[in-house]
C-alpha cells in the first residue's frame, strides 16, 4: 500500500483516489472546465469536494495543443491567493498543476500539498531539486517536446519501451534531489497519437515496475472523442470506460473533470475486486 506525505497529512492509496481538475483559464480543451473567474474557482473546488473529491488540481494555464502560455509570475499572481481559499473553503489535498519551479515554489508556501509538472523537469531544470527542497509529493509526466510542438514528437521506435526508460531517469534524478513521494504519469495525449495513448492504457500495468503510484489523465481527451467522431463535451461515458480500463489495469489515481462519475467508476472497481478477489 502506497502513502504520500503531504506535508504531514498522509494520503493513503489502499483505495484509488479521484483528483479533480480546477482550471483557472479560459484556454482549455474542455469547455466545462474553462473557470474565468475566482468565485468560479472556489465554487468548483467546493462542488468537487461535496462530490468526494480526494485531491484538487489546479493549474492557470492551459496545456492543450497549442495553448497560450503565461509566465510564472502571472501564475503566482492569479493563483497565490486561490490556494488558502480553497483550503478554507474544502479541507482538501491541494495539488498545483505547473512546470514552473517559482510557482511550485510560491503555491506551497500558500499552501499546496503537492507539485504536478507535466514535463517531469524537462521545461524548467530547476523543477525537480526545487520540490525536493519543498518535501511535497511530485507527480512526473512523460511528455516530449513542449504543448506547443508536442504532436511534432510522436516517432517513437519502441513507445512502451522509450517512456519506461524515461521514467528510469526522471526518477532517479527525483530520488537524488531527495524527492520521496514520487508519482507517474505516462501522460496520455502528450506526445502521442490516438493508438499510442491505447497502447500505453493497455500496457499501464508495465509501469508498475517502479513500485510507484501511477497517476491516469484520460478525462475527455482526443482519444476519446476523436474515436467516437463527438465533442469533448460529449465525452463522459468514453472517459468512464477508459477510467475502468485504467483502474483494472493498475492506476491509483485518476485525474479528471468529473468527479461524481469517477468516484463511481473506483466504488464499483472496489467491490469488484473484493467479489473476486483480485
Amino acid at each position: 500500500m502506497y502513502t504520500l506525505n503531504c506535508k504531514g497529512r498522509l494520503l493513503s492509496l489502499k483505495q484509488p483516489l479521484v483528483m479533480g481538475i480546477l482550471n483557472y483559464t479560459r484556454d482549455s480543451f474542455y469547455q466545462g472546465s474553462r473557470l474565468p473567474d475566482k468565485e468560479a474557482v472556489l465554487k468548483s473546488a467546493i462542488h468537487m469536494a461535496e462530490a468526494g473529491v480526494d485531491i484538487i488540481d489546479i493549474g492557470a494555464q492551459s496545456t492543450r495543443l497549442g495553448s497560450t502560455r503565461i509566465s510564472a509570475d502571472e501564475e503566482i499572481e492569479k493563483l497565490a491567493g486561490l490556494i488558502p481559499e480553497i483550503i478554507k473553503s474544502t479541507d482538501k489535498i491541494i495539488s498545483i498543476d505547473t512546470y514552473h519551479a517559482s510557482t511550485a515554489a510560491a503555491m506551497v508556501e500558500a499552501g499546496a500539498h503537492i507539485v504536478n509538472d507535466i514535463s517531469g523537469g524537462t521545461m524548467d531544470p530547476q523543477m525537480i531539486d526545487t520540490v525536493g527542497k519543498l518535501g511535497v509529493p511530485y507527480i512526473c509526466m512523460h511528455i516530449k517536446g513542449t504543448p506547443e510542438n508536442m504532436q511534432q514528437h510522436t516517432d517513437y521506435r519502441d513507445i512502451l519501451g522509450e517512456v519506461l526508460q524515461y521514467f528510469i531517469e526522471r526518477t532517479d534524478k527525483c530520488r537524488k534531489a531527495g524527492i520521496h513521494d514520487i508519482i507517474i504519469d505516462p501522460g496520455f495525449g502528450f506526445a502521442k497519437t490516438i493508438d499510442q495513448n491505447y497502447y500505453l492504457l493497455k500496457n499501464l500495468a508495465a509501469f508498475k515496475i517502479f513500485d510507484l503510484p501511477i497517476l491516469a489523465g484520460l478525462s475527455r481527451k482526443s482519444s476519446i472523442y476523436k474515436t467516437l467522431q463527438i465533442t469533448p463535451e460529449e465525452a463522459l461515458n468514453g472517459t468512464t470506460v477508459l477510467n475502468t480500463i485504467a483502474l483494472m489495469n493498475g492506476a491509483h489515481i485518476l485525474r479528471v473533470h468529473d468527479v461524481k462519475e469517477a468516484r463511481e467508476a473506483v466504488s464499483l472497481f472496489k467491490v469488484y475486486t473484493e467479489a473476486t478477489g483480485n
